[in-house]
This record gives structure tokens, sequence and C-alpha cells, in this order.
């Protein structure tokens, strides 16, 4: 049957156990993660009442992971990655926590939002390339970009669900932001006991040098690969200019739509959906040999669902449009990540993935100016410039990376002409 055998391919990597506890680990964290972007986006307009303050707690999340996430990859290739993961998740768990309590106590402040932000930006600094690492050793080189991939889909699904449980529970009196809040810290906690069960996680190999010659030696690496280099390249054109987004659904419900904290729910949980089922199919054929022709198309056409979703008039259009901001976000950046694992060796797989992730870290950073700028002339005519600017990078990195590919084939040529001339 067609159909089996579409399934099967989607999902063999989760035939491995030890992936699989790992799988349904980060389910519970993601799923924390999703519902917390939610109420914190919805806290902090509702403190402030401004769009540069959902910018604001952006920046506070993705300036550290952007300062600390290549050492977050040094300590994925030097130590433990168990180990690493279960104190940041730890940490993440515990800020959670103290936030919660400060809202149930009605004592929370916007600069709290921010301080918070940190902890957890940091946090996620040290998580994101220990897990992505941890799973080409789970599963093996022949599995890892459809394991990578799945890692992906079980984020996309709780933003489905997510996003929905989290609208729904602030709407209730007695649960509210700060029961959302609890829950998350609960989503962390189970994450982190799951790790219990996995294998320590030791190093590919052991670096005798100091961790700035390995972080140095990271970027020599990326740099001395091209299709490497592309790859992050162009994940940073378009989730710097594209991906800030997310941060400004909240204030797209509220004043755009007029539809407030359920419609917020149903934006982002479409959004999901649409990422959920794009997701699938990257599983389905991310180590196909024409993924890679593949991911510049997803690109642009993720930036040209931006510019739609800028032009949406009402609430029913905005679903239809964020339904393919969702869809094509997800499966360019599934399929981005996934390309780039499987071009690295191993014993690079920290670091080069805490470079690639510092894309998602800029896309916190580029949320605040993005914000005054959406206070100043609009929040749908911001999403059309995101848009517009996402589609001139991704074409200008293409012809850069064509020329570059051109002018390699011309230095090539002599010296095959050379060795050909010395063989007669």
């Amino acid at each position: 049957m067609p159909f089996i055998r579409f399934m099967q391919r989607t999902f063999y990597s989760l035939e491995n156990p030890r992936y699989r506890i790992m799988w349904f680990g980060t389910l519970f964290s993601f799923l924390g993660m999703q519902m917390q972007v939610l109420a914190r986006g919805y806290l902090a307009f509702d403190l402030t009442g401004r769009n540069s303050a959902l910018g604001g707690v952006m920046l506070a999340f993705g300036l550290p992971q952007l300062v600390l996430s290549m050492w977050g990859g040094v300590l994925a290739d030097r130590l433990p990655k168990r180990k690493v993961l279960w104190v940041a998740q730890g940490v993440i768990a515990l800020n959670s926590a103290w936030l919660a309590t400060m809202i149930e106590m009605g004592m929370v402040q916007y600069w709290m939002l921010v301080v918070a932000g940190v902890v957890q930006g940091s946090g996620f600094a040290f998580v994101g390339p220990a897990r992505q690492a941890f799973i080409s050793e789970l599963v093996g080189k022949e599995r890892i970009g459809n394991a990578v991939v799945l890692q992906q889909l079980s984020m996309n699904s709780t933003r489905v669900i997510g996003p929905s449980i989290a609208g729904a529970l602030i709407g209730i009196h007695f649960i509210g932001v700060a029961g959302v809040y609890y829950l998350t810290t609960l989503g962390f906690i189970i994450a982190s006991l799951t790790l219990l069960k996995l294998p320590k996680g030791e190093p590919k190999r052991k670096s005798g040098r100091s961790p700035m010659a390995d972080l140095l030696d990271g970027f020599r690496y990326v740099k001395g690969r091209p299709a490497v280099s592309q790859l992050i390249l162009v994940a940073f054109a378009v989730m710097m200019l594209g991906f800030p987004y997310q941060s400004f659904l909240p204030a797209l419900a509220k004043e755009q739509y007029g539809v407030g904290a359920s419609g917020l729910g149903l934006l982002s949980s479409v959004a999901a959906i649409g990422a959920v089922t794009a997701t699938i199919f990257v599983a389905a054929f991310a180590q196909h040999q024409k993924a890679w022709f593949a991911q510049p198309v997803l690109a642009a056409m993720f930036a040209l669902s931006l510019i739609g979703l800028g032009f949406a008039p009402n609430f029913p259009m905005g679903l239809v449009a964020i339904l393919f901001v969702g869809a094509l976000a997800s499966a360019f950046q599934s399929l981005n990540n996934s390309l780039t694992m499987m071009l690295t060796e191993q014993e690079y797989h920290g670091r080069v993935q805490s470079i690639s992730s510092m894309s998602f870290s800029l896309f916190g950073v580029a949320a605040l100016p993005i914000g005054f700028v959406a206070d100043h002339i609009g929040l749908q005519e911001t999403l059309t410039l995101m848009g517009s600017a996402a589609v001139v990078c991704i074409a200008l990195l293409q012809i850069v990376a064509r020329l570059q590919h051109a002018a390699d084939d011309r230095l090539a040529k002599p010296v095959v002409l050379e060795a050909a001339a010395g063989g007669q």
C-alpha cells in the first residue's frame, strides 16, 4: 500500500527506542515552550499595549542565544550531552516556576518578562546544540536526516495544541496566565526526567585543545565547506527577516482583527497545523537527492506567503494566509536543519548546529527594531516589508552561490587539462 510505505518512510527513525524516548521528552519540553510563548506575548502586550514590548521580550530571549549558542556547541562536542541537557533544562524549569509565582502573587512587571527571557534564552543556547548532536549518536548517520526532521515535527505538533490550550486557559479566571506558566514548568521537568533513560552521550572525540580553540575550529570547518555555509546563510536571512512574524501575532489578533486571546490561539494553531502537515512530507523525503534544490524554493515561497499575510484584510483571510506561512516556514527550517546535519561530520555536529541556530537567535534580536517599525507604519505593512526583504536576500545569496560555483569550475579546468596533458 502506498500510504503505508509513505508512513513507514516518514517515521522510521522512531523505531529506534532510545531516539523514541528522547523524541517524547522533547515533545513535553516543546509543549511547555509553545504555551509559554503565547502566554508571554499576551502578558507583555497586556502590560504595555505596545508592539515594541513584544519585540523586547523576544530580544531578551534571542540575544543570549546569539552570544552563548556557539559555546553551547563547544560544550556539546566536549562534554557528555546528557549532562549538558540536564543542567540546561533544570535552569529553564526553575526560571519558569519563578515567573509563575510572580504572576500568581500579582507582582509581575514587564522587566521580569525581560529577565525571564534572558535566562530562558541562555538555557536554550545550550539545549539546542546538545540535543541535535545527541540525535546523530542515537540513530546513526543513515537516519540522521529523517530524525532531525521528526524532531522538528515534535515541535510543530505542540504548536497545534500548545497555543490552543494556553489561549483557553488564559481565558479561565482561576487558571489564567499563572496557571499556564505552572503547566509549562511541569513540561520542562518531564523533559528532564526522560533524559535519565538515555546514554551519557560521550563526545565523539576527546579534545586536548582549549574551548576557544574548539570554537575557532568550528568556524573554520564551516568556512571550508561551501555547501554548509550556503545553508546557514540562507537560514540567517530567512529567519532574521521573516520569522519575527511570530512575535506579532498577539498584536495582529488584538489590534488588526479584534479577536482577542481565543483568536490568537486559533491563528497560532492554524499556522501549526500547516507546519505539522508540511514537516510530515519533508520527513518522508528529507534524504532524497533532490532535497538540496528544494531548500531555496521553500525559502522564497515562505517569504511570499508572509507578503500575503500582510495583505490579508480580515480574520478569515488571515487564517488562510497563516496556514501557508506556518507550513512553508516549517518545511524550510526542517529541511535546512536536516541538510546541514547530513553534510557535517559527527564530531562537529554541536558546533555547526550552534552556528546554524544563531539564525533563530537573530530572529529574536530583529524582533525589537521590527516592532518599532510596526508601531510607526502599521503591522500589516511591516509584514509585507519583511517578506519583500527576505525575497531580495534569498535571491542575492543564490546569485552569489552560483557565481562562486562558476568561479570554482573555471579554476578547476586548468588543473584538469594539465593532468590530462601529463598523462599523454
